[in-house]
């Protein structure tokens, strides 16, 4: 059975993606699929679905500040959109009931609760993989997003060990002591090298040391991946590591998208109430916008950020199924629950890859704040005197910087999209500024921009350094545009935007070990006669 799945997984996605559409999507109706024809999930594939939201989580955890959980745009925005999307979606619920709706009919207003909190939340693994595709992850509106549904998934486990009346074990006093072995971890860490062990420490720590240990003391598992994860997010290798799961990662992600398509079995009746519930999905957007704008975002901070959040969540497949066994909700909403998360994943992916578009084609209606009033996450980019602007402070960009200034003197400033990576920076004596390179707003924000001849596109992801040149390409710029890529039709990309020099970082690595080697050692190699 698990051939006949990697096999129709794999024709769905690849003309999901034909189709200009992420390969999610190809999952899901796969898993749809496969469900009309009477196939059931598995326990090996729902274990590798498992495994896969584990270690999402924990990839998630290496790179998040915990001090953003602690701002008021996280904590506040997520607790009040979680209080006012229950209590609308609850209301809404009972004006259904009223108007006859059967499968309502025989709920409490206590049960329609139950069901407006559950629809509240907002899919982590969707969300994150979505900005992952889009490599997006540490843009303003990636931060804010992944701050609200890591709170989510805090109100989540609250909620489960409430409802369940499962008190965490004694021993679940013991996690306190985890601190404590972050020394211990590091220096493991540091001893790990770069190959195989890093890969196995890491399955270690999110699926052992974090899952595994708080799923004994009777607390969330993908919490424990969560927390790990954040533990370590300090040390230099964190990167690295979240860079050697990614593949496994990715596959594991797969079945759990199969999963979701593969859970119930669709019925007449489940289809009407999905439908139902999807026109409510709207009232979660406009919620999450409103909120957002509250905090004083820009508007494409705002909107995109909704965009991620625009989804209903595999929590709500885990509510509905606990009310089913407590015999509060009657067996009818399982399908309904998976029907309307799965369908919800079908919208928000195609609205996901064109937020930038629909930004361009809303922004000019949509209210924005002065310049002096926004969040300082948006704050106005000065570049003062620099002549040479590096898009994305990475190793490549980094790089380049100091080689650049040996050439041509302090002239040169960065632009990066995270602030602790912006701090380390600047402590190291490197002209960098927070910024989002694909931010179509980027250049309206900026101060002394004409002194700019030279823009290099460093960030790592090919996606980004083409939609920045695509925002360069909509100024009266007239300096030079140099890029690097991956792949040859990346660099084909990028030319046809007009790039005045692509680079195969690939190539041009092989090309600047040689030079390096020769100018180190002084080799002379021509033959003489």
């Amino acid at each position: 059975m698990e051939l006949v799945f990697i096999i129709t997984a794999f024709i769905a996605g690849f003309i999901a993606m034909q189709c200009k559409l992420p390969p999610l999507v190809g999952f899901l109706v796969a898993g749809f699929g496969l469900s009309s024809m009477g196939v059931q999930s598995t326990e090996t594939l729902s274990t590798l679905a498992d495994l896969g939201v584990t270690l999402l989580l924990f990839s998630i955890g290496l790179k998040l500040d915990v001090k953003t959980l602690l701002t008021k745009e996280i904590w506040g925005g997520a607790t009040l959109h979680n209080l006012l999307s229950t209590g609308l979606f609850t209301l809404a619920l009972l004006g259904l009931k009223q108007l006859g709706l059967g499968m309502l009919s025989d709920l409490s207003l206590a049960h329609l609760a139950l069901l407006g909190f559950s629809l509240s939340f907002s899919s982590t693994v969707f969300a994150i993989k979505a900005l992952q595709d889009k490599g997006e992850l540490n843009a303003t509106y990636g931060t804010l997003a992944i701050g609200i549904l890591v709170m989510q998934d805090i109100f989540a486990v609250l909620f489960l060990t409430i409802s369940t009346g499962k008190i965490p074990e004694i021993t679940a006093l013991g996690l306190f002591a985890l601190p404590f072995l972050r020394p211990l971890m590091f220096r493991i860490l540091d001893k790990a090298g770069h190959g195989e062990m890093l890969v196995l420490y890491s399955i270690f720590l999110a699926l052992v040391a974090g899952a595994g240990l708080f799923e004994l003391v009777g607390l969330k598992a993908d919490l424990g991946a969560l927390i790990l994860g954040m533990m370590l997010a300090a040390h230099p290798k964190a990167s690295e590591m979240s860079k050697s799961l990614f593949n496994l990662k990715e596959l594991l992600l797969v079945c759990f998208f199969l999963n979701i398509g593969l859970s119930e079995a669709p019925t007449l009746d489940g289809a009407i109430m999905a439908v139902i519930l999807l026109l409510l999905l709207p009232i979660k957007g406009i919620l999450y916008y409103l909120i957002f704008h509250l905090f004083r975002y820009r508007v494409r901070t705002s909107l995109l950020g909704t965009l991620t959040l625009f989804n209903y969540s595999e929590f709500g497949l885990i509510v509905s199924g606990l009310a089913y066994k407590l015999g509060w909700l009657p067996g009818s909403f399982l399908v309904a629950i998976a029907m309307t998360v799965s369908i919800s994943f079908l919208i928000a992916a195609p609205l996901n890859s064109i937020g930038h578009r629909l930004y361009n084609d809303t922004s000019k209606w949509l209210k924005e704040y002065d310049a002096d009033l926004l969040n300082p996450s948006d704050k106005l980019i000065d570049f003062g005197q620099a002549r040479v602007l590096i898009l994305g402070m990475g190793r490549i960009g980094s790089g380049a910087y100091d080689e650049l200034v040996e050439r041509y003197g302090n002239q040169i400033i960065g632009i990066e999209t995270r602030e602790e990576s912006v701090d380390d920076h600047i402590q190291v004596g490197r002209n960098v500024l927070h910024g989002d390179a694909t931010d179509p707003d980027f250049w309206t924000r900026v101060i002394s921009s004409h002194q700019i001849k030279l823009v290099l596109l460093a960030m790592p992801n090919s996606h980004a350094n083409s939609f920045a040149m695509e925002q360069i390409n909509t100024l009266n710029y007239t300096g030079k545009v140099a890029a690097i890529a991956k792949y040859a039709d990346e660099m084909e990309e990028l030319e046809n935007l007009g790039i005045d020099a692509a680079f195969n970082i690939y190539h041009e690595a092989g090309r600047g070990f040689a030079r390096h080697v020769c100018e180190e050692l002084d080799m002379d190699l021509k033959q003489r006669n």
